[in-house]
């Protein structure tokens, strides 16, 4: 026993002896290489340096309307530099550009639809501002006012100087919130329909405003928490798009023509349309089945000016009695066959409800005379021309069911489960899914905000997400200080547009190989998530952000997440066209393949010393 507690005592004598010994020798080996004479710690520095998680310098997300002290250093010596175009293309839309619009035909209002530019006619120059530009007023005075040199155009001011659209004061436009049909102001006029239409309830949340002019509607529907979707042609009444957007109100460029409008069915709570000009007695109907597809089951459609009130009114509008009872006639006639219930018509302003399903009227629509569209195009409206037919609604067991499922009011609608969801109708999403995204919009959002802690004070109003996916980026955003396009590309595996409908936000269809339906400098902030791997072999790289460059505001800020192979392409291209940019590795840590991109866009001007 006495032998055995030496050995052991032995044993553990030398184990000291041995970790000291190697201890000791790993410590000079150290002192050693930072001496700087070790070889391997320069390599190892040289690593590291590289792939360090770096800490984000300070991008400055301020506005300042001048250039005089940015630099131009930020260009890669390795990427060649894209110029400015000349001050001539300063509101330059390629999908609507006048002159190529002319030579399309007029019938259906053809030449006033998208009609995008071939490849050899693109441009690969920068747009730019017009001199003097400055950042919008804030909301809510940008409702109210909005610079002379951001919009220099005062047709409107002369066109619409009796009905109250637009004034001229100095160096700003005054928008009065007056209309062709409101005179007395938005307010009073939406006052009018809440006493119909339940507007402040929570259960219209969603609109649609045909022929919006400078959208003045939109804007006052804000304050009752109705987010609006308008538009009108380019130069109809020259910008007036431009002024609805350089207000902070969600406008596009379009037209009710012979294509089908780029939304899902059964999206919007309310359409409207004051006097806007559309001739939804023609056609067959057609303009009026076209809204029924986009309108919600329940919802309701609004019709103010020429042919409502004609009794009252037809002297002023210089068309004879016969005329105007004829074409309302043949209104009523089509609202019954898709089975609207008309319940107000007073002052000028007609209102209908659209049915809660097809099983309230099933003999009205079996009418030999129209025909039902094929359910399979439901959401397939990408150019597809416009049909005369009625669009089915989903089935349901009782005649009191609301088709596609009863919503929530806003904003319980925000984060419930949609409808579309719950029933299955989004191949691939459930409840489950759905909530995850959510949770996982949040911790993405809550990471932006580290770098970009102005996201959601209402420095950028008008935001894009150019892959919104079920809209949680813009329902974590949610707010009154500012509002979110949601794009959902054309080709993307799953339609999920509806959803995001479903939970009170609004957006479109669209493909990113062509020019957005939108004037330049619109955007505040643009989201893109996942667009350059999707679009990876689709089209260059250089057109969408040269797009999303003539989107953006002076100043404004860019937030890509993708594939770090593919961002390292785009920030070379970025750094090509005056962005300043930062890479920084995802929120899950330096190993995540996926990266984030932040980026400013420098402030220059047409004819600028920066040039």
């Amino acid at each position: 026993m006495a032998r055995s507690l030496t050995e052991n005592k032995t044993r553990t004598a030398v184990f000291i002896l041995l970790v000291f010994g190697l201890c000791s020798f790993f410590y000079l080996l150290g002192v050693w290489q930072r001496s700087g004479f070790g070889r391997g710690d320069s390599i190892a520095a040289v690593v590291n340096e590289q792939t360090k998680c770096v800490r984000l310098p300070n991008l400055n997300f301020e506005t300042h309307h001048s250039a005089s002290d940015l630099s131009n250093d930020t260009f890669s010596s390795e990427v060649e530099t894209f110029e400015p175009c000349d001050a001539q293309y300063t509101d330059y839309t390629p999908c609507e550009e006048q002159k190529r619009a002319m030579t399309f035909p007029r019938d259906h209002m053809i030449y006033r639809e998208r009609h995008c530019p071939p490849e050899k006619e693109k441009l690969y120059c920068l747009i730019p501002a017009p001199k003097g530009y400055v950042a919008p007023f804030p909301w809510p005075k940008s409702r109210d006012y909005v610079s002379y040199a951001n919009v220099p155009h005062k047709s409107l001011t002369v066109e619409k100087a009796i009905q109250n659209w637009v004034h001229y004061e100095g160096n700003v436009f005054r928008f009065p919130g007056g209309g062709t049909q409101f005179p007395q102001g938005a307010d009073k006029y939406i006052d009018q329909l809440a006493s119909v239409i339940p507007i402040t309830e929570g259960k219209v949340r969603t609109a649609l405003d045909t022929g919006c002019g400078v959208a003045s509607l939109g804007a006052y529907l804000l304050k009752k928490n109705v987010l609006t979707m308008s538009f009108a042609p380019k130069d109809n009444h020259e910008s007036q798009v431009q002024f609805a957007l350089e207000r902070g109100v969600p406008a596009y460029i379009g037209v009710l023509g012979s294509m089908k409008l780029s939304f899902p069915s059964r999206a919007f709570d309310m359409a409207h349309c004051s006097r806007c000009l559309i001739p939804w007695s023609g056609s067959n109907g057609m303009y009026m089945m076209e809204v029924d597809r986009v309108l919600r089951p329940g919802g309701y459609w609004v019709l103010s000016g020429p042919p409502i009130g004609w009794k009252i009114y037809y002297k002023g509008w210089k068309r004879t009695k016969d005329d105007l009872r004829s074409e309302q006639s043949k209104i009523e006639q089509f609202a019954e066959l898709l089975c609207w219930k008309k319940i107000s018509e007073k002052d000028g302003i007609a209102i209908w409800r659209k049915r809660l399903n097809d099983k309230s009227c099933p003999r009205k629509q079996d009418n030999s005379k129209v025909s039902k569209c094929e359910s399979a195009s439901d959401n397939d409206v990408w150019y597809k021309k416009m049909e005369a037919c009625i669009t089915p609604l989903p089935e349901v067991k009782s005649v009191s069911e609301v088709a596609g499922g009863q919503l929530e009011p806003f904003p319980q609608r925000l984060n419930a489960v949609p409808p579309r969801i719950a029933h299955g109708f989004v191949p691939g999403f459930s409840a489950q899914t759905y909530e995850e995204d959510n949770k996982l919009w949040q911790k993405h959002v809550n990471a932006y905000k580290k770098t970009n802690d102005l996201l959601d004070t209402g420095r950028y109003r008008n935001i894009m997400d150019m892959n919104a996916g079920l809209g949680s980026f813009a329902a974590v955003l949610e707010s009154p200080k500012l509002w979110v396009m949601n794009v959902v590309p054309t080709i993307a595996d799953t339609s999920t547009l509806g959803v995001i409908y479903e939970r009170g936000l609004i957006g479109m269809y669209h493909d990113w190989c062509e020019g957005f339906s939108t004037y330049p400098r619109t955007y505040d902030l643009i989201h893109a998530n996942g667009v350059f791997s999707l679009y990876q072999n689709k089209c260059k790289f250089e057109d969408i952000l040269l797009e999303m460059d003539r989107m953006l505001r002076p100043e404004g800020a860019v937030i890509i997440r993708d594939k770090v192979d593919d961002l390292v392409k785009v920030e070379k291209i970025a750094k090509a066209m005056r962005w300043n940019t930062i890479l920084a590795d995802h929120e899950g840590g330096p190993r995540v393949p996926e990266k984030i991109l932040f980026a400013v866009k420098q402030y220059w001007v047409a004819d600028s010393k920066s040039r």
